[in-house]
């Protein structure tokens, strides 16, 4: 008698699409490691948080991750460049896809988020010098002001990632952790160039340098807590006494 139960189904999962290699390791974990800065920085803004000592600290850090960001853009990978996506030529067109209801995928930032990424780096170095160079009141409202325009560029920038990414099926979120996108949604597209021969060491020249710079102008910049003990109430991204973010 013939067999004529179903043959089993194949439990094998569909390999998955090939990836292209977009975002360098050094500008993931600068992105990574700035918003953690920034989101240390707020939460330590007001004097009775339990992370009111690493205000200070976290604000030396991020003017590091700037330093570092600034000089990435010239020699990092190729989507890392500021000479790849700060194109104010394609700006109108990139407008006029959005209100078509046809966004373009964009293997790195759009021309939107090249703007984007100026504005944030721009607003995060005004609150590193403000807070580095408070002595009155009004430059402590000043350093404020600057820290809720950032607030609301990162509300802009999340919401932008968020429907950029469900308008084009392009994960950008997934695509700054793995620092790889779907190959198939940007067909012809080669793997990104990788970053300078010497981009690495330059890059830890300017991270040093950097930190040295920030213990030269405030000798108690990464210790926690040390303004707060110590009553002082200048060289650093914020004293307590000046008000915070």
């Amino acid at each position: 008698m013939s067999n004529l139960s179903t043959p089993p189904r194949s439990t094998a999962t569909p390999p998955s699409p090939p990836r292209l290699r977009v975002w360098d390791l050094p500008v993931r974990l600068f992105h990574w490691l700035l918003v953690a800065a920034i989101l240390i920085t707020f939460l330590s803004s007001e004097e009775d948080s339990a992370l009111a000592p690493w205000h200070v600290p976290a604000g030396w850090v991020a003017a590091i991750l700037i330093a570092f960001r600034l000089v990435w853009g010239f020699v990092g990978g190729e989507h890392a460049r500021f000479a790849d996506f700060l194109k104010p030529s394609q700006i109108a067109h990139h407008i006029g896809s959005l209100l078509a209801g046809k966004p373009e995928r964009s293997v790195g930032h759009n021309a939107l988020g090249g703007i984007a990424i100026l504005a944030l780096l721009g607003t995060v170095g005004g609150i590193i010098y403000t807070g580095a160079t408070m002595r009155s009141e009004a430059e402590g409202g000043l350093h404020e002001a600057l820290a809720n325009v950032l607030l609301g560029l990162i509300a802009l920038h999340v919401i932008a990632v968020i429907a950029m990414s469900l308008l084009t099926k392009d994960n950008l979120i997934r695509a700054f952790i793995t620092g790889t996108k779907r190959a198939d949604l940007h067909p012809g597209v080669d793997d990104a160039r990788p970053p300078a021969p010497l981009a690495l060491p330059i890059a830890a020249i300017v991270i040093a340098g950097t930190a040295y710079a920030a213990t030269t102008i405030d000798p108690l910049a990464f210790t926690p807590g040390a303004h707060a003990d110590s009553g002082e109430d200048g060289g650093a991204p914020e004293q307590g006494e000046h008000g915070n973010d």
